[in-house]
């Protein structure tokens, strides 16, 4: 994307609505178009839980199919109706589809019936503003059963001012979540990222240590 365009994506995002306001210009560039590779590692080689699972910032839902199946319902959650309804659109047909839900809602306020085994964090930490991590921490262990796990994938780890995306650390991640009880199980490069991502992000897997 042009560096004229993240500007102007960035403006949209920061004016009322904006996050609606980029999906109905086409202007998602945290958008991949298909499922994050390592995620699909994960669900191919048999390493994610089953169960419940929560993806917030969901966009149009490829990652959310991706690791659909009949032992794991997975809910995808997005502030923006543009976003949800290009999911629907996508996905409404596909025959996995007792095994996922769109919401829109807002992550903040949101209070589900059942709490989740897992959660998958990518591009959504990055997208809120600083000041509310530790909301977003809150948030996580809230939504989180007790034995559930948290994965994160780190991401932008650069030295770029402004956002969003805002730029991240491991230390970010550990500065809001060890106080809520989580301690990083395992952090490791992700090898599987996009090329233009790729040294810019860090697999996070987190447990929580005090229930």
């Amino acid at each position: 994307m042009a560096a004229a365009d993240i500007c102007l994506c960035i403006n949209l995002i920061l004016s009322a609505d904006g996050w609606d306001k980029c999906w109905e210009e086409g202007l998602t560039p945290w958008d991949l178009g298909s499922p994050t590779p390592v995620l699909l590692h994960l669900h191919n080689t048999g390493s994610l839980p089953k169960g419940r699972v929560l993806l917030p910032g969901c966009g149009s839902g490829h990652d959310v199919v991706a690791i659909a199946c009949a032992e794991r319902h997975v809910v995808g959650l997005d502030i923006s109706d543009n976003a949800i309804k290009r999911a629907a659109q996508l996905f409404s047909g596909s025959p996995k589809a007792e095994h996922f839900t769109f919401l829109k809602t807002d992550f903040f306020t949101w209070c589900p019936a059942q709490l989740f085994d897992l959660i998958f964090d990518y591009t959504f930490f990055c997208a809120i503003e600083p000041k509310l991590r530790s909301m977003w921490a809150q948030k996580i262990c809230d939504l989180l059963k007790p034995d559930g796990e948290l994965i994160t994938l780190i991401f932008p780890m650069d030295d770029h001012e402004g956002g969003p995306p805002y730029k991240v650390s491991v230390a970010d991640y550990e500065e809001v979540l060890c106080p809520v009880g989580f301690k990083a199980m395992n952090i490791v490069d992700n090898e599987l990222a996009i090329p233009p991502r790729k040294g810019r992000e860090k697999l996070g897997r987190w447990k929580r240590t005090v229930h």
